[in-house]
């Protein structure tokens, strides 16, 4: 059977897709819903074997997992990475489509790394916390500001967030529409740091089931949720070969332009994976 090479548009509602065969012939090319119908019209054209493209976004994964058991090898693309524009003028979702099917095609696609299930869970676990941190803080800094701003002291204490501190803040009152502000800001403050005193549990009780992050606490600085966010972020330490590749992963390594004998080195790139990007900000705040 000749093999064939799918590119797919992905689409919140549809997707397009266009198979070609081995010499660039297009073979077929239709639209189909984003439903379980959908996905079974698509395998129902014979794909079985098939080589499949699709760009990374956020409504990948299931697309992926979905056409994965219909018995089509996947690639995961990073679109900022593979050039598909390059001698067209316009831009249409079938063009995507066969943009990504003749690149795949060609082997001109640079593919990203598909976790396996059990590690997108721990991901949206240690991602949903640190979400809510960071929303902590900016509630945090707002009230501050307000503070700041009615020239009024802080609560004397060193955290906001301690027992002492939300009451010191309750017995605080400013005048008018700052009072009114300031109370708004406490009510958020509680039920967010509530939400994130309950996401720690969750994410330290995950990491003791954890082999793997049991075995990264033993290093100097890493807690329960700086382990799970290393194991949940990394996935499988095998696919990476060295110490700079991680650390390329990570986006922590500084822009490099090196020409005619000249080297010069930028600010770091920060364009990792998203939870291992942060990784010395959750370092702090596991202390």
């Amino acid at each position: 059977m000749e093999r064939q090479y799918i590119g797919i548009d992905l689409h919140k509602a549809s997707f397009h897709a266009c198979a070609i065969s081995d010499d660039g012939t297009r073979r077929w090319e239709a639209q189909f819903p984003r439903t379980a119908e959908g996905v079974v019209a698509f395998a129902a054209r014979g794909i079985d074997g098939a080589q499949l493209a699709v760009e990374a976004t956020g409504r990948t994964w299931p697309f992926v997992d979905a056409v994965t058991a219909a018995g089509v090898h996947a690639c995961v693309v990073d679109p900022r990475k593979t050039k598909l524009k390059a001698g067209f003028a316009a831009k249409t979702d079938r063009l995507d489509a066969r943009r990504l099917a003749d690149a795949l095609r060609r082997d001109s696609v640079v593919s990203v790394y598909v976790p396996p299930p059990a590690i997108r869970e721990r991901r949206e676990l240690c991602r949903g916390r640190q979400q809510l941190v960071r929303t902590r803080t900016r509630v945090i800094q707002a009230i501050r500001a307000l503070l700041l701003r009615q020239d009024a002291p802080e609560p004397p204490v060193t955290s906001v967030i301690g027992k002492r501190g939300l009451q010191g803040l309750a017995t605080m009152h400013l005048t008018g529409a700052s009072e009114q502000a300031l109370r708004r800001l406490e009510r958020v403050l509680r039920a967010v740091h509530g939400e994130a005193q309950a996401a720690d549990a969750a994410v330290t009780v995950e990491a003791a089931r954890d082999s793997i992050a049991i075995g990264l606490r033993r290093l100097p600085g890493v807690g329960p949720v700086l382990s799970l966010v290393l194991r949940a972020e990394i996935g499988t330490i095998d696919r990476l070969a060295r110490g700079p590749a991680l650390a390329c992963y990570a986006g922590i390594v500084s822009r490099l332009d090196a020409s005619a004998g000249h080297r010069r080195c930028g600010r770091i790139t920060r364009t990792g994976s998203l939870g291992c990007g942060g990784l010395s900000w959750k370092s702090r705040c596991e202390r």
